[in-house]
Formats: structure tokens, sequence, C-alpha cells
């Protein structure tokens, strides 16, 4: 396999190629890495790279020119790749770099100062990568990560042709922890489990040990994980042994919230929004579901309808219907319902409001996610039925969540479909 770097500062790999297993593949010939000056492919006496950008901006962009001729003169191979190191890219996987390993030729862009002319990407770019959210000083430093990590995946160049099967990543699951001699360091004894000699015990800690690290420090790759049926029991014991209870409270607005021509109304109480929103709540850990109606006649009728499941035949029928039920909270008023609040948590709750509108300073699902798991007040999360909260609602809370959006303009899900979405997006372990 071939990698052809395309660079300003060669010298920067002058010594990172001579240690480990990269040299010994270079010295077996397992794979070649060619270096190349941007510089040389100039063709003015100052040997210029780079210029200033077109509309202004700070700092220099790399031109077209010497690039294109570089990329026309090294790219050699049929089954080649052309990529751009760039933070804009694509985020490289471990599934990425199994790809790759089936190339012929990789040839580097190794981005500088403020990127590169927009016209290498349209004309030569095959695939735009970068190594995480984070900013290098350039693309170098990710051109080195990523041809360690393919190599790897290259035949014979590792020797034992299981190692890269047995590391973090293998099957979407990061590493179990690894021991040696002595058995006692510092007081810390190596798990007997791996004393014991019995295989089948070891090989089912080392799962349950992947599971634990993934679902506590990765738990993104858990989803892409192919996990059996013991896998799955297991990881629901994890869960339960780590997962932080959010203190969250839910809110079902029946007044003020707005009709379709935005006139402030009461809306009526509906059986399935209720029964739904109960569910999702007691799926996702809510504290309580406070229902909300100014008109004791709606409540009384609320109250009935949640009686009938948790107390009279709807019991025998649907036991299961109960237990969601459990958690619900009668209020005449949004400022009933934060006193009650208030006076369990002995804290008053930050506000959080949902609508289907846009509008400035929004909060997205991965930042209000944080401050749920890292802020120690209690949370209201405020749902409209109607055509959603007043503005006067919606301006006089903490957070407001962006708008739920499919792949089109129609955008009419109903309060209980919406809440189960946003309560997924906010509670679940593998968001």
């Amino acid at each position: 396999m071939r990698f052809d770097i395309l660079t300003l500062f060669p010298e920067f790999f002058d010594s990172v190629f001579k240690i480990g297993v990269l040299s010994r593949a270079l010295e077996k010939e397992l794979l070649e890495i060619n270096l190349h000056n941007v510089r040389d492919f100039t063709t003015d006496k100052h040997r210029m790279a780079d210029d200033r950008p077109y509309g202004g901006g700070s700092g220099m962009i790399l031109k077209p020119d010497p690039i294109s001729k570089a990329i026309d003169e090294i790219k050699k191979a049929a089954h080649s790749k052309v990529i751009m190191l760039s933070p804009r890219g694509k985020v490289f996987t471990d599934r990425i770099a199994r790809e790759l390993a089936q190339v012929d030729q990789i040839l580097f862009i190794c981005g500088r100062y403020e990127g590169v002319d927009e016209r290498i990407r349209e004309l030569y770019v095959d695939l735009e990568l970068s190594v995480g959210d984070y900013i290098l000083s350039g693309g170098e430093y990710a051109a080195l990560t990523i041809i360690d990590s393919v190599s790897r995946y290259i035949p014979s160049l590792l020797g034992n042709e299981n190692s890269t099967n047995e590391e973090s990543f293998s099957n979407n699951l990061l590493e179990y922890p690894q021991y040696t001699r002595p058995e006692e360091f510092k007081g810390i004894r190596v798990p007997e489990v791996l004393l014991s000699g019995n295989h089948k015990e070891i090989s089912r800690w080392h799962k349950s040990k992947q599971l634990e690290i993934t679902f506590l420090n990765r738990n993104d790759l858990i989803d892409r994980s192919h996990l059996n049926q013991d896998d799955i029991k297991e990881l629901d014991i994890i869960k339960n042994r780590f997962s932080k209870k959010l203190n969250l409270h839910i809110a079902l607005i029946h007044y003020p919230v707005y009709n379709k021509r935005f006139e402030v109304v009461k809306t009526s109480f509906t059986n399935i929004d209720v029964l739904d929103l109960a569910r999702a709540s007691k799926t996702y850990g809510v504290q309580y579901f406070y229902l909300v109606h100014p008109v004791e006649e709606q409540v009384e009728l609320m109250k009935r309808v949640v009686d009938h499941w948790t107390k009279g035949k709807g019991n025998i029928y649907n036991n299961s219907r109960k237990e969601s039920l459990e958690n619900i909270k009668y209020s005449h008023t949004l400022e009933d319902v934060i006193t009650d609040i208030t006076e369990i948590e002995g804290k008053k709750p930050l506000l959080i409001s949902t609508d289907a509108r846009y509008c400035d300073n929004m909060t997205g699902y991965y930042e209000l996610r944080e401050k749920l798991q890292n802020d120690v007040s209690p949370f209201l999360l405020m749902f409209g039925t109607g055509y959603g909260l007043t503005r006067e609602i919606i301006e006089n809370s903490d957070y407001i969540l962006k708008p739920l959006t499919g792949n089109n303009e129609y955008n009419h899900l109903s309060v209980r479909s919406a809440a189960s979405i946003i309560l997924d997006r906010l509670c679940s372990v593998n968001i």
C-alpha cells in the first residue's frame, strides 16, 4: 500500500516513521510512504504556496495551482483516494480505517493556515476527514494518525492476524482492562476471576467490562454494536448501576395555549395524550408528570380517567398502565406546578419550553442533555396542547428547545409524539 503526503513541512515526519510498527512495515516493504513539499510544485521564484483570501478575512489560503500540479503528478494507482485533512471533514473512525486499508494509494493534502482553496476540494478530493472536534496546527498530525490506524489493517503488518479483532472498536466496544504481574500493586489486586483459570468466566468478565467501559465513556457506540441477549441483559444491569437519575419533571399545559388563529385559549383534556405521556414519563425516569388545566370539571375528568386505570377495572385489565400513571399530579396553573416542585425539591425549577416554531436563542438537545446531567437544579419541561405554548411562557423560560424537524417542511407532530421524541433525546443513554 502506498501513502503520499502533500505538505508544506515534510521535515515534520523526519522521525515518526523510523520507530515502531510503521518502521518495520517500511523495512519489509509492506507499505510505502512518500513525502512531497507543496513548494516544489510552485512556478514563481519565491515558491509562494499561499495567498490572501478573496473577500477578506484573517490568515492565508493554500493556492490551488501547486496542489493541482502535485496531485496530477503523484496520483498513480487506479484504486486511489485523495483525502483532504480538515476540521470540517467527516470524523475519522475505525470503520473508515478498515475501508481505506483496501485502497492501493492514498494521497493526503495537509491543510495549513486558514485552509485550502475550495476548488481543490471540488476538482480532486474524494474524501474529507477530521480526527476530532478540535483544532490542530496542520493536517500533518491528522495524516500521521490516519496512516498509523489504516496500516494496522494491512495483512501481515502486525504479525498476529487476530490482534486487530481483539482491540477497541472491533465490535464497536472499547477494550476491557488488562493486568500483568505482580498480582497486587499498591494495595490493588488483580480481579480474582482473571486468576481462576476458568476461561468461560474470564470471557464473561471481559465482555461485561467492555460493555461497562463503553457505556460510561462512549455510549454512542452501544447502538452500533452487535449484542446478543446475554449482552443486553448485562447492559441493563450496568445502566441501572451507573445511570444518573435526572431531576426532571414535565407538564402538559392546556392553558394558556394558542389555537390555529394564535388566540389564547383553553383546550380540552384528551385521554390518549395523558396515557401516552405517562408511559413516556415512566420509561425515561421523569419525577412527576403534571396535568395543568384551570377548569375544575376538566381536572375531575382527568382524575376519573386516571383512577379507572389505577384503582378501578382498568387496573385489573392492564396493571402496567397503573404503574405509568402513579407519578401524575394535577394543577390549575403553571405557577402552581412551579410552587409544588419548589416545595418538593427545595429549589425553584429551571423552565424548559418546547415549540414547533423557531425563535432566537434556542437550545439544542445535546447541550440541554449535558445541563440535565450536570446541574443539581430541578427542571420542568413544558409541553403545550393546541397550537403550542404562548409567547409569554416561552419568553419567561430558562431554555427554549429547538423544534423537532423531519426531512421536509411538514412540521405537525402531535404533542404525545413530540414529547416521546424529546424525552428520548434528553434522557436516553444511547443518544
